[in-house]
């Protein structure tokens, strides 16, 4: 394993463990980091501010890893990745893209289905969602 593809599958594991300290450190500070298809975040304190700002609210997080492929320091990953929230699961499939400069996250890009991740919390917590 890469120390790139090393770096991304303890930051994974991280989000596993809901620990956002190592998944602060695990990013640079100058970090650009888009949930595609939703607004990006330029710098640490912005996706400090997504993160604690409510909207990652989950008492549990378990991201499922089906295929992960390095070149230098890009790590792409096919994931699925669940929350627990109002003691339900919602899942979400996501290709994730990773660079790594310095030992750190630098720019980070996750793809998925907006709509699917919409009914997955309208679901969960009834209405409409974010």
């Amino acid at each position: 394993m890469s120390e790139a593809e090393k770096i991304v599958v303890d930051f994974i594991e991280s989000w596993n463990r809901l620990d956002y300290d190592s998944i602060y450190a695990a990013m640079s500070e100058d970090i650009f980091y888009h949930n595609i298809p939703m607004e990006p975040c330029n710098g640490i304190a912005e996706v400090k501010a997504l993160f604690g700002g409510g909207a990652f609210d989950f008492d549990e997080a378990q991201w499922d890893v089906h295929a992960i492929a390095t070149n230098g320091d890009v790590v792409l990953t096919e994931r699925t990745d669940r929350f627990k929230m109002a003691g339900q699961w919602i899942a979400i499939r996501v290709m994730g893209t990773f660079e790594i400069e310095n030992g750190k996250i630098a720019n980070w890009r996750d793809y998925f289905d907006l709509a699917e991740f919409q009914g997955e919390m309208a679901r969960v917590l009834g209405g409409s969602a974010p």
